[in-house]
């Protein structure tokens, strides 16, 4: 099993920045990607980063792309999402995941709120 808890979500003006965090424990050896999803009010949760533990490739929806930036750090056992310019769109809960071997996503965070106001 692995353990997702995210923090750093909060209210931001339009065009503001927030960095989120993921941290990540327990049995990790059948873990390679980790990454964020989110749900917009109203809508289906939606795909946003995702980057490879053992590569550090990065993927990322197109509406972020230039804007956040997913990365690793402690030792993999930190995974963050700093976003930048952001948007009111941007407002909805930010979930973390985790695979496992080829299930993606399979572990998930409780998730945390980001608002962009105007």
């Amino acid at each position: 099993q692995v353990q997702l808890v995210e923090s750093g979500g909060g209210l931001v003006q339009a065009g503001g920045s927030l960095r989120l965090s993921c941290a990540a424990s327990g049995n990790m050896y059948f873990t390679n990607n980790f990454g964020w999803f989110r749900q917009r009010p109203g809508a289906q949760r939606e795909f946003v980063a995702q980057i490879s533990k053992q590569s550090g490739t990065t993927f990322y929806e197109d509406s972020v792309k230039g804007r956040f930036a997913v990365s690793l750090a402690d030792a993999n056992s930190t995974v963050f999402l700093q976003m930048n310019t952001l948007e009111p769109s941007d407002t909805a809960v930010y979930y973390c995941a985790a695979d496992y071997g080829s299930k993606w996503p399979h572990f998930w965070g409780q998730g945390t709120q980001v608002t962009v106001s105007t």
